[in-house]
């Protein structure tokens, strides 16, 4: 008698959900070993990223610039073969005949080095101080900078001139102290990022494993971004310098750390209401799909945006940055789903979240109270939203009255550095010395053979230029040697009457190519290091109005299909831009008045603003990608008020974290560094903090349904 069949319990589940969790969790196994045995080993090539970095002058010199174009014909002129290092010797006292004859003989050990490309030049005695001589070694360009004066430095060290101190600087020092700068990246930077990622995890979710879990996604994501970005540099694809590499790193680990908590907190969201890890995480990664492809795309196309500026450092972020986003997203969305559907509800403990069903049915005032801190920002947003927003964007306009201020007209070499460095200590010394011309660097002119005297005439009427002279062919001293021509051209040295790197000096190269550009056929083309600053300012200005408005356009595109509407992303990106607007005049009022700052890289804006309005939006997406979908089955003011109050921890968390590791930069002891890293940390807290919290919900209810117009949002009951 064959056995009566039980009827199935409501509650029970069917058969073959008893076998999907298996097949998922085989799945998610299979998914976290190809990151762990795929991605893991690549961590080894970002300690290699420095074989393939490049820091030299011509890194950062603006493309196709006229100084670029004349540096270029100068080395023809046997004037870009070495990279001079110069050795400055000083005493308490005039140097004596036998410390002359010691610095003579130390000359002659240094000239037998390999990287020496002809005589070492001294000693040469002070003409100001007599207590002060220096020696010039020409290093050979074909030989790594940094090592050479490494090896120069230690030579020095090693065979001592007694009652003499030795410092190294001039080319060569500055351009060595710059990659010794950078060297803190692959372990100082990364680990400072790293820890305060991970300090703020443990806070905030209160989780052993968790913050691990979404570190490790991190670092794995960093690991793949490493190996891409080395390929491509190898290869010659993009061009990688040490401050993009620091960019890198810290960008890789916020934004792979965003889309963790986004996932994470839809993640706790689906475990109250569904059977079993797997089926949450797949929801979790369902809901939050979206947004984050809606958020790195626009980092993306953001930074790829910087493609169209003409400096060469700020173009070739562009590439570098948009590789590390890709790999940041990758992570998040696929290794870190997988190790949660591993870890089940442990990944919360000891705070595991119970199965409840509790979310669908919930009113607004139940979700609310679940959540009562945001719940009260919600309450107070919705009491009085239109005073609250223009009180708001009052508070961002009075910052933001200070941003014309802000200094970014560029610094002297010296100021480059936060820090005491043997470059700028040595060419301190060799001003007492040699006085302050000792740094005087000339204008350099490339001009056609027959317009020699012309240029030459042309260039000492104007006011501050003390003489010129044309490069001659080497011969005896005191010989009347003929110009040296090269191709037809000739290279004349325009000596300015200010410091180089000064304004002054700056000004002068203007008035300089004004007036041989009136010299007809002379195709006269001027660079040097003063050229270089001129040319420098003018790109960066150039491209701060060309990439900024290209910007705005394509993070507003990506926002419409995201939002089915034309209204909300105008509110969005006006929000955005008055808050970048308020971050660069709090940096004005800090900069010039808390930290008595030089002033500051031209590109310091352009790369704030990238960063700020890229960034910054993530936060809106997440909020507003939200409210819309709480919106289409609630209505417009319950929706706001539902997506703030559930969004409400998980952004205000992103945006610490991505304000912690930008604020890492400040450790690389650079000014550059220094003042991103201030820009981008504080723009963010405000982003997340004011602007998503209170400006955007409160505007959004003010402007009602038509916010989502015309899409299907609008309409909602």
């Amino acid at each position: 008698m064959p056995t009566p069949s039980v009827p199935r319990r409501p509650d029970e589940p069917r058969a073959p959900r008893t076998r999907r969790p298996r097949l998922w969790i085989g799945a998610a196994l299979l998914v976290s070993l190809v990151w762990l045995l795929g991605a893991g080993p690549l961590g080894a090539f970002l300690g290699r990223l420095g074989e393939v970095q490049t820091n030299d002058p011509s890194a950062f010199l603006p493309v196709g610039a006229e100084s670029t174009e004349a540096g270029a014909l100068a080395e023809r002129f046997d004037r870009g073969d070495t990279v001079p290092a110069i050795v400055v010797l000083s005493g308490d006292q005039e140097l004596t005949g036998d410390e002359r004859a010691e610095v003579g003989a130390l000359a002659e050990r240094i000239g037998e080095r390999e990287w020496v490309i002809g005589p070492v030049i001294g000693p040469i005695p002070g003409s100001e101080d007599p207590s002060v001589a220096q020696l010039i070694v020409p290093i050979g360009s074909g030989h790594d900078t940094g090592d050479s004066v490494a090896e120069l430095r230690e030579l020095l060290a090693d065979h001592p001139v007694p009652g003499l101190q030795a410092q190294v600087t001039g080319p060569a020092g500055y351009a060595a102290d710059l990659v010794a700068a950078f060297g803190g990246i692959d372990s100082t930077l990364l680990l400072v990022a790293v820890v305060a990622v991970l300090v703020i995890l443990v806070a905030v979710y209160r989780s052993p494993l968790l913050p691990v879990l979404v570190i490790v996604a991190s670092l794995l994501a960093l690991g793949l971004s490493g190996a891409l970005v080395y390929a491509a540099a190898d290869a010659g694809l993009v061009s990688l310098n040490g401050q993009s590499q620091g960019i890198l790193f810290i960008l890789v680990v916020g934004a792979c750390t965003d889309y963790a908590l986004l996932l994470v907190a839809r993640y706790r969201e689906e475990l109250a209401a569904r059977e079993t890890a797997p089926e949450a995480v797949l929801a979790a990664v369902r809901g939050v799909t979206g947004p984050v492809l809606a958020s790195g795309g626009t980092v993306i196309l953001g930074v790829l945006c910087l493609l169209a500026a003409d400096l060469a450092s700020t173009r070739s972020l562009g590439p570098v940055v948009a590789i590390g986003v890709v790999a940041a997203m990758l992570a998040a969305m696929t290794f870190l789903p997988a190790a949660l559907a591993l870890c089940g509800r442990a990944a919360f403990w000891p705070t595991a979240p119970h199965r409840a069903r509790e979310a669908a049915g919930n009113t607004t005032d139940e979700v609310l109270r679940q959540h009562p801190f945001w719940g009260r920002i919600a309450a107070a947003v919705a009491r009085r939203p239109r005073a609250l927003w223009l009180g708001t964007a009052a508070l961002l306009l009075a910052a933001a009255v200070f941003a014309p201020q802000f200094s970014a007209q560029g610094t002297g070499q010296a100021e480059v550095f936060r820090t005491e460095v043997e470059a700028v200590e040595g060419q301190e010394t060799l001003t007492r010395g040699f006085g302050a011309d000792s740094s005087a660097a000339p204008a350099l002119v490339v001009t056609a053979e027959s317009h020699l005297d012309e240029v030459v005439a042309a260039a000492e009427r104007v006011p501050r230029v003390e003489g010129a002279a044309p490069v001659t062919e080497p011969g005896p001293p005191g010989a009347q040697a003929p110009p040296l021509v090269e191709d037809g051209r000739v290279l004349v040295e325009v000596v300015l009457a200010a410091d180089p790197e000064s304004p002054e000096a700056v000004e002068a190269v203007r008035d300089l190519r004004a007036e041989l550009g009136a010299v007809e056929g002379a195709d006269a083309l001027v660079g040097g290091v003063s050229a270089t600053n001129l040319d420098t300012l003018d790109t960066a200005q150039r491209d701060f109005v060309v990439v900024v408005p290209l910007v705005t356009l394509v993070v507003f595109l990506v926002l419409i299909p995201l939002l089915r509407s034309l209204v909300a992303p105008l509110l969005l990106m006006t929000a955005n831009v008055l808050s970048f607007a308020a971050a660069l005049g709090v940096g004005t009022l800090v900069f010039d008045h808390v930290l008595g700052l030089p002033g500051a890289d031209p590109v310091v804006p352009l790369f704030a603003f990238v960063f700020l309005v890229a960034l910054g939006i993530d936060y809106s997406i997440f909020l507003m990608s939200r409210a819309r979908e709480e919106t289409l089955a609630h209505g417009q003011r319950e929706g706001i008020l539902r997506a703030l109050t559930v969004t409400g921890g998980v952004i205000t968390s992103a945006g610490v974290v991505l304000a912690a590791t930008f604020a890492a930069l400040a450790v690389i002891p650079l000014l550059f560094l220094l003042q991103l890293a201030f820009l981008v940390a504080f723009g963010v807290l405000v982003d997340a903090l004011l602007v998503r919290t209170l400006l955007v919900p409160a505007l959004s209810l003010d402007a009602g349904p038509r916010l989502w117009w015309p899409g299907r949002a609008a309409r909602s009951r």
